[in-house]
């Protein structure tokens, strides 16, 4: 899956046009390196989003198409 489009799904962040700006600007690291908007996400990755005001650590879990606003948060786990 595209992290543009896993990062929409998993409601980290709100809009696959913001996560593809995002990606463009490098605030988005894949394991560690930059992320183009069409990198693949697969389970176990760590992904690294640098927001305005700081960032967030996760690692996937799941990488689903079609997800409701409760498995969203099963999606991934916060790393410390």
């Amino acid at each position: 899956m595209r992290i543009d489009k896993y990062l929409k799904n998993a409601r980290i962040i709100k809009r696959r046009t913001v996560a593809k700006e995002a990606c463009l600007q490098e605030r988005i690291f894949l394991n560690g390196n930059p992320a183009k908007p069409g990198s693949d996400v697969k389970e176990g990755d760590a992904i690294k989003v640098l927001f305005g005001t700081g960032e967030m650590n996760i690692r996937v879990l799941k990488t689903l198409e079609h997800v409701t606003k409760d498995d969203a948060g099963n999606m991934y786990e916060l790393i410390e």
